[in-house]
């Protein structure tokens, strides 16, 4: 049965230990504990926070065959995540420890082969993995780390209170088929891991609100240079202190931004969501519902399995 109590939602702005899998777990465990102690039932962290998000300032680079490329792709696979691995595992028992959901983004190594990688959002609770998403297109440099997402997870997940939830990765939310095809299932909080920490983001995030008639929680990284190892495998371009500002934030059904957004520290964006306001929002405007007109809208769509 869909709950529409009131949540507390954390978004967990925060540094991964940069290619070190055990320690950002490490890490985000210790967050888990500290969104819980703050009444928070759903904690939020942000994209490829395990452990490493390649930000376009530095990994044009490794689109190269210059020194170093094959080192830091060694060490990007080492320190990603096997959904059914003993990261994952750790994060399930915080979960269980805590009573919390966790919706994380990770570097997703193949389930049964040393290959790619995918850019991935795990929705985890006590009893393991709820939900994967692999991102369907990975954004220009992101290729180079990134496999495609098969696109048969756009679909959201209904938690142990009742809740809904689903979600894009970045810039997958500025797709409308993809958000159509998330929509369908109802969503009633809607995740946006991001690394994007421009002003127009939140403009984005705002209309998705609306649109989708559901709390939004998106989550950047904040990545100042220092959190860069002192061996990391490529140079980093000179005169950039802050690889990622930020911006966390929640936003309310109707747009408002109820917390955040927060820029230049790590940090912790705190929301209580109501969930019936997305049912007053059902009201007037319902996306996947009255006001969806698919039997007029689909016929415009192009037959993938036309010739």
């Amino acid at each position: 049965m869909v709950a529409f109590d009131t949540i507390r939602v954390a978004a967990v702005q925060a540094t991964p230990v940069i290619l070190d899998a055990d320690a950002t777990i490490d890490k985000a465990v210790g967050l888990i504990g500290e969104a819980a102690d703050r009444g928070a039932t759903l904690v939020v962290f942000p994209e490829c926070f395990v452990s490493l998000y390649p930000s376009g300032t530095w990994a044009s680079a490794a689109a190269t065959w210059s020194s170093g490329c094959d080192e830091l792709w060694e060490r990007m696979w080492a320190s990603s995540v096997d959904v059914g691995g003993p990261e994952v595992e750790r994060l399930a028992k915080a979960c269980a420890e805590r009573t919390v959901t966790v919706a994380i983004g990770v570097n997703e190594r193949e389930d049964t082969r040393p290959g790619s990688l995918y850019n991935s959002l795990l929705i985890v609770g006590a009893e393991g993995v709820l939900h994967r998403h692999r991102k369907l297109m990975p954004t220009m440099h992101e290729r180079v780390f990134h496999g495609v997402g098969a696109g048969d997870d756009l679909d959201v997940v209904e938690l142990a209170n009742g809740v809904r939830v689903g979600g894009l990765i970045c810039w997958e939310n500025r797709m409308p088929l993809a958000r159509w095809s998330v929509y369908q299932g109802g969503p009633q909080v809607w995740l946006a891991p991001t690394a994007d920490d421009s002003d127009g983001w939140i403009a984005s995030m705002r209309h998705i609100a609306i649109e989708a008639g559901a709390f939004v929680v998106s989550v950047p990284q904040f990545i100042p240079a220092t959190g860069f190892p002192d061996d990391f495998p490529l140079v980093l371009p000179d005169g950039i202190a802050t690889f990622g500002r930020g911006g966390a934030c929640i936003v309310s059904p109707v747009g408002e931004l109820i917390a955040g957004p927060e820029y230049g520290a790590e940090t912790m964006v705190i929301g209580d969501c109501d969930l019936r306001e997305g049912l007053h929002a059902k009201r007037s405007f319902d996306a996947a519902g009255h006001y969806s007109r698919a039997d007029v809208l689909a016929r415009s769509l192009p037959d993938p399995a036309a010739p």
